[in-house]
């Protein structure tokens, strides 16, 4: 018995040690003193004693650097370099690309949650501010939806006038040359604010593409000062609209495999023969394409004659080139669900250009790659987050008001808790979203270029979005699904998959890229690994992979420890930085993070190279990190905006929601390891099962609720949506309803009680209120408040209808001389759907 408790005083102190991550000389001390003691106080034990001793001996000689290196790195180390999988140059630099950031600290298995509170608090600059509060209210007051995606397909000729006049297009173009210079958090602001607009899917992405991974965004970073000069304060006042032509029929998501071409010879430039390159490219979904004068070109570059040097193949080049050249071909537009914004194709076969349009001259031939992906880090983080949560947002306070003024068996349909599940869900992700957006696009306010965030913003912000819309249709019913000028949600829900598609395929996105990045890039060790072993010099090689691979070990061992304990504590006791009403939080988050590096590891170990191609497993891990992220952002964000108890039971949701998914994936990674390995690291994982669970259905009632009344809650959930004083507007006319009923609802209920009596018998809801005045059940005064507010209400839940010829004429008929007008807010409408 005395034997077996000093046993489990050795064991308990290595979980400690491990769980601590004290490093391998001190762990050795306490090994060592705590062996001395047993030994002197200790039972006899003899045969366990030796094996102690031998085991201290073990850890001594690691301890001795030149030993450990040449009898073991050395061999590991080739061992290594023969089973690590081939990379090709466009992985390595895909992987090389972008920094490490909050994404690091979650992967680590023990995050610094100190760190990711003194983030800086989201603000906007006084300038930036009336931008947003002038020329940006003012341009979504000129956007109409009917009028864009109906009659127009565009905004009109006046808004891009204005778009241009007004510097939309010089947002991240510094003021030396005419842009606005704003921070990536303003242009966020922006881009969230125009999407909760009517219109908005069209007039956002008209407004994003010139500030995101395009011309201005690449000359910034690589363009040649003559080329800077020229082009900027071009762009800046508008007179130039740029697009970036990547995409063709045969590269898509593979965008590395973009079979376009420029082949360097020598032709006739300005009247001189000259070298440079002919161009010949087929590219497709090119948004801004259709009226663009400058257009960004990825093609592949070649040197067939070696009149550059000696090497054939140059690699992934870009250039701009003028619209207006020679065999240029642009004008045409695709049609992308209904949301008109200008996306087309761009060809060209044989196009002569001079050298100096490659930008940033003859010096990035062949670097367009890395280019791509160095930027793509940026503009992922901001553009489709932006415009996605700005959508989330109005639809998550057109739904609410919607549920509070909609009745259905005399109450009103928020009451219903199936309902209420969909507003909950609304609200939740809502608020996520947003949460993710800010704090995404503050880490690149902070310097950072943060690859695998901007991929998990642009997944989840764009993949809820599309929940929200499904979500914000079914609460709507028919409502929802009748076009027309008083339909201010069915083009939301019709345009979602394009954001899910663009700048790589959602699907994708998140099983190869959010853990296939993250597994290297913020995992503390293998990345360094792999650099050591390409590592030319061999000794620094052997002492830099010596350092990574036992350092490695270490992070294996800790890692095991910590998901182990914090599995039974549920993560009770671990760190957390508040001692508030989310600490709890925190702590569970301490122990997902711990299980994301042990679990990491292990499918690293298990499953080798293959591990590349076993994309469900890449996927499920990819979903821990990214819930975590989400989560981590959730709490940044109910911090940031003072820890108000009214927003607790949504950041509960968000918790609760994305802590139950992030076991979900664990299980589902456990149950199809090979080997039945899986059962093993269960009882690491899971020691004492499942134990998150979905949100209460207390937390449920009261998100729904806080959509369906007005509060402070609703006002933050919503804090991007225009609200323009039009009472017209349907965002202003829902809020106004809502409140109108609210306020009647006392009166109302006295109505309902004598219809039930049968001191009247009309039973329709408008007619009634003639009734129960006539009877004495309400005064004269409450029966003008009840027709104001079911004026209100029927303004908000009537739909459109139409002319039968009119809908069979179709946009293809039209004249242009006869175009249908938008109708105001009625019961009935005639005007001619496109």
């Amino acid at each position: 018995m005395t034997t077996l408790f000093w046993l489990l005083i050795f064991l308990g102190g290595a979980t400690a040690l491990a769980y601590h991550r004290t490093s391998l000389k001190n762990s050795t001390i306490a090994f060592a003193a705590a062996l001395v003691t047993f030994t002197l106080f200790g039972p006899e034990a003899g045969v366990i004693k030796v094996l102690l001793w031998l085991v201290l001996a073990a850890m001594a000689l690691l301890n001795v650097d030149s030993l450990r290196r040449e009898h073991l790195t050395r061999p590991i180390l080739a061992t290594f370099r023969k089973i690590m999988p081939e990379m090709s140059d466009t992985e390595k630099t895909a992987l090389e690309a972008g920094t490490v950031w909050w994404d690091g600290e979650l992967f680590s298995g023990k995050p610094d949650w100190g760190r990711l509170l003194s983030f800086p608090r989201p603000s906007l600059s006084e300038e930036e501010e009336a931008f947003l509060n002038g020329p940006v209210a003012e341009f979504c007051s000129m956007c109409d939806e009917w009028q864009i995606t109906h009659v127009d397909c565009d905004i009109t000729p006046k808004a891009w006038e204005f778009l241009k006049k007004n510097g939309f297009f010089a947002m991240i173009i510094p003021k030396k040359y005419g842009g606005r210079e704003f921070s990536a958090l303003a242009h966020s602001e922006v881009l969230a604010r125009i999407a909760g607009s009517p219109g908005g899917g069209t007039a956002a992405s008209i407004v994003a593409v010139p500030n995101s991974l395009g011309p201005a965004e690449l000359l910034l970073h690589y363009g040649t000062e003559e080329q800077k000069n020229h082009y900027l304060p071009r762009l800046a006042k508008g007179e130039e609209m740029p697009c970036f032509a990547l995409t063709s029929p045969h590269a898509g998501s593979d965008a590395g495999s973009i079979p376009d071409t420029g082949i360097v010879c020598k032709g006739e430039w300005q009247g001189k023969e000259v070298i440079g390159m002919k161009l010949t490219w087929d590219k497709r979904y090119i948004t801004l394409a259709p009226v663009a004068t400058v257009l960004g070109l990825a093609f592949k570059m070649y040197d067939p004659e070696g009149l550059l040097g000696d090497q054939e193949e140059l690699g992934i080049t870009c250039a701009l080139i003028p619209t207006d050249t020679a065999g240029v071909e642009i004008g045409r537009r695709h049609f992308p669900l209904n949301t008109p914004f200008q996306n087309g194709p761009t060809r060209g076969k044989d196009v002569f250009v001079p050298l100096d349009y490659i930008i940033g001259g003859r010096d990035m031939i062949g670097q367009g790659w890395r280019m791509l992906m160095e930027c793509l880090a940026v503009g992922r983080s901001i553009s489709l987050p932006s415009m996605a949560t700005g959508g989330s947002n109005a639809g998550a306070l057109a739904t609410g008001a919607y549920a509070r003024v909609r009745r259905q068996f005399n109450v009103h349909i928020g009451a219903f808790e199936g309902v209420q599940e969909a507003l909950a869900r609304i609200g939740g992700r809502a608020y996520a979203s947003e949460a993710v957006r800010t704090m995404t696009a503050m880490a690149v306010d902070m310097g950072e270029k943060p690859s695998v965030p901007s991929a998990i913003a642009k997944y989840h912000c764009t993949d809820m979005a599309q929940k929200i819309s499904i979500d914000a249709m079914d609460v709507h019913g028919g409502k929802g699904v009748m076009l027309g000028p008083n339909n201010y949600l069915g083009r939301g829900y019709q345009s979602a998959p394009i954001a899910i598609t663009v700048e790589g395929a959602n699907i994708l996105t998140r099983s190869m890229i959010i853990f296939g990045q993250g597994a290297i890039r913020c995992h503390p060790f293998v990345l360094r690994e792999m650099m050591a072993a390409r590592e030319a010099d061999e000794s620094k090689a052997l002492a830099e992979f010596d350092q990574a691979f036992f350092g490695h070990i270490g992070h294996v061992i800790s890692s095991k420890a910590r998901a182990f304990w914090l599995g039974l504590t549920n993560g009770r006791g671990s760190a957390a930085p508040v001692n508030s009403k989310t600490r709890r939080c925190y702590q569970k988050m301490n122990r997902y993070s711990a299980d994301l590096a042990f679990m990491a590891d292990m499918c690293m170990a298990i499953l080798g190279g293959s591990l590349k191609f076993r994309e469900s497993i890449s996927a499920r891990l990819g979903d821990v990190l990214a819930r975590l992220y989400i989560v981590s952002a959730t709490l940044k964000r109910y911090e940031d905006d003072g820890c108000p108890d009214a927003d607790l039971p949504v950041v509960r949701w968000v918790a609760e929601e994305n802590l139950a998914l992030i076991e979900t994936a664990l299980d589902d990674v456990l149950r199809n390891l090979p080997y039945r390995l899986g059962y093993a690291l269960r009882l690491v994982v899971f020691p004492l099962g499942r134990r998150a669970r979905s949100p209460a259905d207390a937390d449920i009632t009261a998100v729904a609720n806080l959509l369906q009344t007005p509060n402070a809650t609703r006002d933050r959930i919503g804090r991007t949506v225009y609200f323009p004083e039009d009472e017209n507007n349907q965002m202003r006319l829902l809020d106004t309803a809502m409140r109108k009923i609210i306020e009647v609802h006392d009166i109302e209920k006295r109505l309902l009680a004598a219809f039930r009596k049968g001191e009247f018998r009309n039973p329709h809801p408008g007619e009634r209120i003639d009734d129960a005045e006539r009877v004495g059940a309400i005064t004269s005064d409450e029966a003008v408040q009840l027709r104001e507010a079911y004026a209100l209400l029927m303004k908000v839940i009537s739909v459109d209808d139409f002319d039968s010829a009119d809908l069979a004429r179709g946009p293809a008929k039209k004249s242009a001389t006869s175009k249908p007008k938008a109708r105001k807010t009625s019961a009935r409408k005639t005007a001619a759907p496109a």
